[in-house]
């Protein structure tokens, strides 16, 4: 049996008619940017996210960048986050000027530690007359941080949110992995995208909500925010050839993608479901070896397994003998980012995150789509079970 880490195929397949309609209808007006299609798409995708705002965007990173610049990050300024994950999550911050630093992730969920954090900004800052806190080491002012639901899970928003009211700090959230995720907050289950003042999305085709090409979307519910990414993402203009804006770029989604977009949002939530029943599948046959590390969802937390990440020993091994037996895997991310080339003028080095660079050794992405079946599961499953002995 072969089994492909991802199949876009079958998802594609599903809406193949009202897709290619969808297309051609833009293709007959030869209306490509801006217009009917991007704006309906933004208010439904904002209205499935519970936001009052959503900028669509051409990539995850673009939003990501957007996002710190409507917050008020500005040049020179530190940014909280964590070492394992996509390096887009740190390209955003160095692109508009400000410096990365990171704090160790929580060895069971991989997401941002809430106590790692709270022990930073208690004995490695100190704070300004202005309330500001000011990162001891380089008397830099701290001005954000970016918790990000990795492979699906939502961070712990409630303990990282007041932290970062305590020392006066804006929250993005990198919600690139996770559309549709929640967290109870109050008792209310509220997605994510929707806690901080801003939260990023990212429709790379092979997300949860997947584009077939690049794209992105930021949602906040903040109406000067929304009204300064939209001037940002175009060129810095208010209207056509009106620049008000100099720190604008070409960061526009196009129509076709918003449509495309627009057909599957109908489908997220049953997507998801499907992607939650699959992890049950997962979790009810690989229990049974305690070796397999398996992934967790606390109470109060919705995981959309963007990912079905699993820790095991002997990882090279292992992945030679899936790879063999025709299942895709996938491993994110084997190099956490404070030891990759890009930034060894940083001055990380190894051990300076062990909890990051633990998981980075030892974590395996197994294969997860909305349209995989029991029975491909259970041939991952048997398969991964004879090969670790």
């Amino acid at each position: 049996m072969k089994i492909p880490f991802v199949d876009l195929r079958a998802q594609h397949e599903e809406l193949a008619e009202e897709i290619n309609i969808a297309i051609k209808e833009i293709i007959d007006m030869s209306s490509f940017i801006g217009g009917d299609r991007v704006e309906a798409f933004e208010r439904n995708f904002a209205l499935f996210c519970g936001a009052r705002h959503a900028i669509a965007c051409a990539s995850g990173t673009d939003a990501l960048k957007l996002a710190l610049m409507g917050v008020g990050v500005q040049t020179g300024e530190e940014v909280i986050t964590v070492p394992n994950t996509f390096i887009a999550t740190i390209e955003a911050i160095t692109m508009i000027g400000a410096h990365p630093i990171f704090v160790d992730i929580d060895r069971q969920t991989y997401n941002l530690s809430p106590v790692n954090l709270s022990m930073f900004l208690e004995k490695e800052c100190q704070r300004d007359s202005k309330g500001n806190s000011i990162n001891f080491k380089t008397g830099r002012r701290v001005a954000a941080l970016i918790p990000v639901h990795l492979y699906g899970l939502p961070s712990d928003m409630k303990p990282i949110l007041a932290l970062a009211e305590k020392y006066n700090l804006k929250v993005v959230e990198d919600a690139c992995q996770a559309h549709g995720a929640t967290y109870r907050d109050n008792g209310i289950d509220k997605k994510v995208g929707t806690f901080g003042q801003a939260g990023a999305f990212s429709f790379y085709p092979s997300k949860n909500l997947g584009a077939m090409g690049e794209g992105g979307a930021v949602t906040t519910d903040k109406d000067e925010m929304d009204r300064n990414m939209r001037i940002w993402r175009d060129h810095g203009q208010s209207q056509k050839y009106i620049h008000v804006s100099p720190n604008g770029w070409n960061g526009r989604l196009d129509a076709i993608q918003c449509s495309i977009l627009g057909i599957k949002l109908k489908k997220l939530v049953e997507w998801n479901e499907r992607r939650r029943r699959a992890a049950n599948w997962y979790g009810d046959q690989l229990s049974k070896d305690p070796r397999i590390v398996l992934p967790v969802e606390p109470k109060g937390r919705k995981h959309v397994y963007h990912l079905y990440v699993v820790r095991i020993p002997n990882r090279e091994k292992i992945c030679q003998r899936l790879s063999s037996a025709g299942i895709g895997l996938g491993l994110h991310y084997p190099i956490p980012l404070h030891l990759q080339t890009a930034y060894d003028k940083m001055g990380w080095k190894a051990g300076d995150f062990p909890e990051a660079e633990a998981a980075a050794s030892s974590v395996l992405s197994l294969p997860m789509f909305p349209h995989i079946s029991e029975e491909q599961v259970d041939y991952v499953c048997s398969t991964l079970l004879t090969a670790i002995g």
